[in-house]
């Protein structure tokens, strides 16, 4: 057995190893392909990903200026349902006070009937004859009962219900 020269194994060696690095190297070449190619995809990523960003934010100052308009015509709204509801509180307070001073009346004519009811029945003088009568009056006044004082309420507290409806509309 001849030895190899020592030359000759050392390029033998130099040879596999360099078989062994290109064949690496062949390894690597894919693999920065495909990380070239993910790259290009993750940048694709980043461009729709800062385009999306730019519409949220655009989209967020939007909502912003709504929600300070909405505040604003809430607040006007607020104020004026309150002056509606001072409003409408002051003239139920004027209506309470027309119906108890109408009610005063009522009861005024009332008692103003009945004396006038019970004058003519106790209309004999003392000698058993009739009276002169009173001179009719030229038309008989009527007394206000509660019933007409009750429907005249009535009236009125759906007349009221219809204002209020109506303001509502108009304040909504």
């Amino acid at each position: 057995m001849t030895h190899l020269p020592l030359g000759l194994v050392i390029e033998g060696l130099v040879a596999g190893l360099l078989v062994l690095t290109i064949a690496y190297c062949a390894v690597l070449n894919r693999r920065l392909k495909r990380l070239r190619s993910d790259e290009e995809a993750l940048r694709a990523t980043i461009s729709e990903l800062i385009t999306t960003t730019e519409i949220a934010e655009r989209a967020i100052l939007g909502l912003k200026t709504t929600a300070a308009e909405c505040d604003q015509t809430i607040g006007q709204r607020m104020a004026q349902a309150e002056r509606l509801s001072t409003e409408l509180a002051a003239q139920l307070e004027t209506g309470d006070t027309v119906l108890s001073r109408i009610s005063q009346i009522a009861e005024a004519a009332g008692h103003s009937q009945s004396v006038r009811a019970s004058g003519m029945a106790s209309g004999m003088n003392a000698g058993g004859q009739a009276a002169a009568a009173p001179a009719p009056q030229a038309q008989p006044s009527r007394g206000v009962s509660a019933q007409d004082l009750r429907a005249a309420a009535a009236e009125a507290a759906a007349r009221l219900e219809r204002f209020r409806q109506r303001n509502g509309e108009r304040a909504a």
